[in-house]
Parts: C-alpha cells; sequence; structure tokens
C-alpha cells in the first residue's frame, strides 16, 4: 500500500480490432486467456480506484427441443459473467483475525446462497411436470390479455396526475376490472380511496366505543401470528416512449438472456431461465416462446435488498406490427416457504410506427414487502416510482442512443482530440463494460456478499465491504480485490449533485488523488441528446493518473462511473484495439432522488450511494485486515465530508 498511484504492466499485447459497432456485443470469455490481458495500472488500496468484470456470458445452453422443457437451468450471473457453476467471482464477506471478530461475518450469506440454488433448481424440475406446464400456460395466456387492457386503458383505471404525464393506477378499478369483488368490499374499497371513514353496510355489535372511529371500532384485536405476515405493498405504473429501431430487435432484447441481463444491468442483478415451456425453435422468431425464469431486481445500492421473482414470461404477436412481452409470477402455483414479492402481469406492449420508431408502452404492477428498506430510501421506493416503468423505458432508449451515438461520423471533442470510428466502437464497448461492473458491485444481489464495516463506536454511516477473487477473467486484476460502499441523503438536487460529480473543474474537490491538480477531459464520445450523456477521458494533470469516465442522467437516477487506466491502453483503445482484455475496476457514485417527483420536477433531496473498488496487496479472499479496514473507511468517509462541504457551500441561499 505505498499509494504511488498507477502501476501498469509492460508484458500486454495487442489484441485484432474488433469490426462490430453494435454497442450491446458481449465479450466473449471462452476463447480467451490471461496472457492476452492489458494491465491498465488498477489502483492500490490508497490509490482508492479500480477496474473490473467482463462480460454475461453463460458456458453453459440450455437445449430444448419440440416445446420440451431443458431441465438444466441457464444462468447469467453480473458478478462473473459466467454460469452459476463457477462461482470464482462472487463477492465474499471478510473474514478476521482471531483478535478483531468486527470483521467476520457468519457463514449465514454463504448458506443462503446455497439455498437459493436449490430453491431455484427445484423450481425448475416443479416446472417440468405436465400438470404445471398447462396451469403456466393459462396463467401467462391470461396475463398476456391483462398486461394488454392496463397498457392501453384510460380513465378511469389510470387516473392522470395535476402534471399532465404521471399516470397512477386505481386499485378499485383493477378490482372491478381484473378481480371477483362483492358489494361490501367494494364500499370499503370506495371509502378508503376517497379518505372519509363511512358507515359499512353491514350489521355490526356497536354496543361499546361507539364514539370511537372506525378503525379502532371495528378493527379485530388478534396476536400477531394470528393476523400473519403484512400484506404486500402494491405498486404500479406505466410509461410510453418512442425507440429509434424497429419492434422486432426490441423484442429480441427483452427475450435473449445475455441481451436483457447485459443492457439492463442497472436493474436486473442476475437472471437464469429455469425452463421453456414452448418455442418455435427458429432462431430470431419469438412468437409463441414461453419461458419461466428468476431474477434479481436491484437499485444501485448495497443497502436495498433485491427483489427476486420465479416468473413466467411469454411473447405473442398480438396482431401485424405489435408485440406484447408479459411477465407474471408463478410462486403462487408452487409451495414455498415465504412470498415477498410478486409480479402482478408486467411487461410491455411494442408498436411499430410510420417514421421508423417503436412505440414502447411499459408497465410494472408488483406486489411487494418494504420492511426491510432503510428509511432513507423508504419514500421513493414506497411511491412505485423507484422500480417503476420509466425506469425500464429509459435504459432502453439509452442502449440505442448509444448505438446511434457509435454510428456518428466525428467526435464533438473541444480539446480537439478527433477519435477514429474503431477508436470510438472500442472506447465504448470498455465503458459499457466498466458500467455494467460498476451496477454488479453496487448492488445487494445475493452474489455480493455484504458485511458491515464496524470500525467506530458509535458511527452510524452504514458502510459494507466485500472481497473478491479472480482467477481467469482477463478483464480483471488477478488475485484478491476489495469493495466497499455506502449510501447517503444529502441536500441539493441530483441534478445539480450529477453535474458536481462528473465535471473536470469539481474533481479535485472530492477525488482524493486529484487534491491540488488540475483536471483536464481530453477526449469524449456524447451518447445521445443530452451533452451530459458522454464517455470521458480525464487526465490528471501534472500525474499519471488517466481515467475512463462514463456518466449518464435521466428523469429516474444518474450515474458517475470511473476507473484508472494507464497510457498504454488509452492509446490501444483510441487507436481501435481489442478492449475486452483491458483491465478495470471500476468506482463510482449512484444518484436518486430522495422521493418520487412528478415529470419534470426535481427534487430538493438526493439519494448517494458510493463504491470504490481496489485492489489491497495485504487482503486476500474473504479476509481483510484491520489495517486495510480502517484505511478503506477513512478514504470513503472523506470523499463523502468532501462532497457534502462543497455542496452546502454550492447550495443557494434562503
Amino acid at each position: 500500500m505505498d499509494g504511488s498511484g498507477l502501476s501498469g504492466s509492460d508484458d500486454t499485447r495487442k489484441t485484432d480490432d474488433n469490426d462490430s459497432m453494435y454497442v450491446t456485443e458481449h465479450e466473449n470469455t471462452d476463447s480467451e486467456t490471461d496472457s492476452d490481458s492489458t494491465d491498465s495500472g488498477a489502483h492500490d488500496l490508497e490509490d482508492l480506484n479500480d477496474v473490473e468484470e467482463s462480460p454475461l456470458i453463460s458456458r453453459e445452453k440450455m437445449e430444448t427441443e419440440g416445446g420440451q422443457l431443458g431441465f438444466e437451468p441457464y444462468e447469467i450471473s453480473k458478478e462473473n459473467g459466467s454460469s452459476s457453476q463457477n462461482n470464482e467471482g462472487a463477492g465474499r464477506s471478510p473474514r478476521q483475525s482471531p483478535d478483531h471478530q468486527h470483521y467476520h461475518s457468519d457463514c449465514g450469506s454463504n448458506s443462503n446462497a446455497h439455498i437459493q440454488r436449490a430453491s431455484d433448481l427445484l423450481m425448475a424440475v416443479s416446472v417440468s411436470a405436465e400438470v404445471n406446464k398447462m396451469k403456466i400456460t393459462e396463467v401467462a395466456v391470461s396475463a398476456m390479455e391483462e398486461l394488454a387492457k392496463k397498457a392501453l386503458a384510460g380513465a378511469p383505471l389510470w387516473q392522470l396526475q395535476e402534471d399532465g404525464k404521471t399516470e397512477v393506477l386505481s386499485d378499485l378499478e383493477y378490482m372491478r376490472e381484473f378481480g371477483h369483488i362483492d358489494a361490501t368490499l367494494m364500499d370499503i374499497m370506495k371509502m378508503v380511496e376517497v379518505g372519509e371513514p363511512r358507515r359499512l353496510p353491514i350489521s355490526l355489535d356497536t354496543s361499546t366505543n361507539s364514539g370511537s372511529s372506525f378503525e379502532s371500532e371495528y378493527r379485530p384485536i388478534l396476536p400477531q401470528e394470528l393476523l400473519g405476515p403484512e400484506p404486500l405493498h402494491t405498486e404500479a405504473s406505466r410509461k410510453t416512449g418512442l425507440i429509434r429501431v424497429n419492434p422486432l430487435s426490441i423484442v429480441e432484447l427483452l427475450m435473449d438472456l445475455k441481451q436483457w441481463s447485459s443492457v439492463f444491468a442497472n436493474i436486473v442483478s442476475k437472471a437464469m431461465i429455469l425452463g421453456v415451456l414452448f418455442s418455435k425453435g427458429m432462431e430470431g422468431n419469438y412468437d409463441g416462446t414461453l419461458q419461466v425464469m428468476t431474477a434479481e431486481f436491484h437499485l444501485p445500492s448495497p443497502l436495498v435488498p433485491v427483489r427476486k421473482s420465479y416468473f413466467a414470461r411469454y411473447c405473442k404477436q398480438l396482431y401485424p406490427g405489435t408485440w406484447g412481452v408479459v411477465d407474471v409470477s408463478v410462486e403462487n402455483l408452487f409451495p414455498t416457504p415465504s412470498i415477498r414479492f410478486k409480479r402482478r402481469p408486467s411487461g410491455c406492449l411494442i408498436t411499430e410506427t410510420r417514421n421508423g420508431f417503436s412505440k414502447v408502452i411499459w408497465v410494472e404492477h408488483m406486489e411487494v414487502d418494504n420492511v426491510a428498506v432503510p428509511n432513507i430510501f423508504q419514500p421513493l421506493v414506497a411511491s412505485g416510482f423507484a422500480f417503476g416503468a420509466t425506469r425500464w423505458v429509459n435504459t432502453i432508449a439509452r442502449q440505442y442512443e448509444r448505438f446511434a451515438a457509435l454510428m456518428a461520423r466525428s467526435t464533438p471533442a473541444d480539446s480537439g482530440v478527433l477519435i477514429p470510428q474503431a477508436g470510438r466502437t472500442s472506447l465504448v464497448k470498455l465503458s459499457e463494460r466498466m458500467m455494467r461492473n460498476f451496477c454488479a458491485d453496487i448492488s445487494a444481489s445475493t452474489t455480493n456478499i455484504w458485511t458491515p464495516l464496524h470500525i467506530l463506536p458509535g458511527a452510524d454511516q452504514d458502510v459494507r465491504i466485500m472481497t473478491k477473487f479472480n482467477v481467469d477473467d482477463p478483464g480483471k486484476p488477478p488475485g484478491a480485490s476489495v469493495a466497499f460502499a455506502t449510501s447517503i441523503w444529502l441536500p441539493g438536487s441530483p441534478k445539480f449533485l450529477f453535474n458536481f460529480l462528473r465535471h473536470e473543474s469539481t474533481r479535485s474537490k472530492w477525488d482524493i488523488l486529484s487534491h491540488g491538480h488540475t483536471i483536464r477531459e481530453f477526449a469524449y464520445v456524447v451518447n445521445g441528446e443530452n451533452p451530459g450523456n458522454r464517455t470521458s477521458i480525464m487526465q490528471v494533470i501534472s500525474s499519471p493518473v488517466l481515467y475512463l469516465q462514463e456518466s449518464y442522467t435521466d428523469s429516474t437516477g444518474s450515474y458517475v462511473v470511473y476507473a484508472p487506466l494507464d497510457a498504454y491502453a488509452i492509446s490501444m483503445v483510441l487507436s481501435g484495439g481489442n478492449p475486452d482484455h483491458v483491465v478495470i475496476l471500476p468506482s463510482g457514485f449512484a444518484i436518486l432522488p430522495d422521493k418520487a417527483t412528478l415529470e419534470g420536477q426535481d427534487s430538493s433531496g438526493s439519494l448517494l450511494s458510493v463504491t470504490f473498488h481496489i485492489i489491497d496487496r495485504a487482503s486476500m479472499d474473504g479476509y481483510v485486515p484491520p489495517e486495510s479496514a480502517h484505511i478503506m473507511f477513512k478514504i470513503i468517509m472523506e470523499t463523502i465530508v468532501s462532497i457534502r462541504a462543497a455542496l452546502t457551500s454550492n447550495l443557494p441561499k434562503n
């Protein structure tokens, strides 16, 4: 831990150029060897930054024939880019020395991982039973009908908010349309919706407590064990967007597990196909395809639990030019210990338009237990905004904006650096891998075994830490690395915080390695209409430090992610060299509004998640020595203090 900055490797080798221009192409890990890796200078502990992770490719393939189920589940995990049977890249909870027990975590996390795997395998076997196939098919067909109605309906099912754009699903109308409801329950629903106490048309004993409210008068007083668990909270949202691509491309994106996991890496932690119940067996033809899946959905914070669901995904061409892709939970069909998250019919209708666009109407509808969500995230999550439909539509739009940016013929670089087309392709591909790895690192996925980092007695900042170990991934440094992260609330809008963190002129105010230095953005590629959405190369003047940085913002959240690279790696990438073996460990920030906002409005507070992923020569797989843990805690706390101080000094005075 000498803190000497970047340390590059000389035994690197330039690989052949990659001619593909498609942004979402995944790196092929099957044919790569460590000897081809470009060591771009991942930081040691005191350097603070990093580089990591590689493609989302499984080496297994599920074989289905004649509509029969493939019994071997096919899993994509962001953690190591491979199937769940290869677990080398999984995050581990740091062990402790006997004298420092506060760094130890019990085996519960590993046990939970084994339980999850057993549960997935049990579900895969269950869906193969002929009687269950029939049940799942019936549920999927019914779900497609419901999705189409929810996607196309107006009032009173969807109620428009004061901004004229945001819609809220009426629970009363939903139950009337899709459920079975009697007159008494309808009156209860109306009373709740209106928000006023009203007498119900039922006979109740009111001889006592006649002056009490309805809630206290008629609520039965029962032991909690008789009441059972709290009912799940319902979230529903709808979003319409125009995407410059044909409908079949979006259908393929949603039905191909590898593409879906990769493009939606900011939402999907890991995913697995448990079985294919029906498929026409023709490549690219997904009409009528029905598959059973499991996936984890996350927010960019290690503190917010993931939402895991078993669901059927059904694709159908509803009529010429219009497709539907629907997800619906299947947990109710099988015995499970506890269901704390269910997907009601959710998904999208995709319609071809005359101008070459696709109109996407996305609906998210779910039931969930939010009890374990931290208090600072509760307003955002409970509103349905955090996991809502807008997040999915924005992610699709971003994907094709990046593709369009790649096809642009020139680089708008104020610094005068013109990046050739091959260099643009390599740079954007490397940045995409960096973003996927960052999203994998920052989530609370079951593959990330985070443990609290308790350094100062009574400290209220919840910092989490985990180790990772790489053996044969050429896109990561070999051996052990350490990730540590936390989430905090900050005053100021997400837009203000995003611009503060991404801009070259303010980086030295929060970046420990840049203190006292001037930062220059000497080349960049703009990814879309917003100039803040860009892939940049940052140079620390009078220092060997170079950063690859990706900044992205939309109405649901923002990211500023970076990784240190050495000069050779930068030169190779900008010349169009193969970026697959450039070693990176990403660090950075995810920014969310602190509450739901109407379209066009900005929140007055922000939820900032900070993650560092570094190499610490003293740490090993599953073990971080106390002195290293203290340094990591200091790094993340000093960064937070610097950001808070800079924001406070720049906030408008009342």
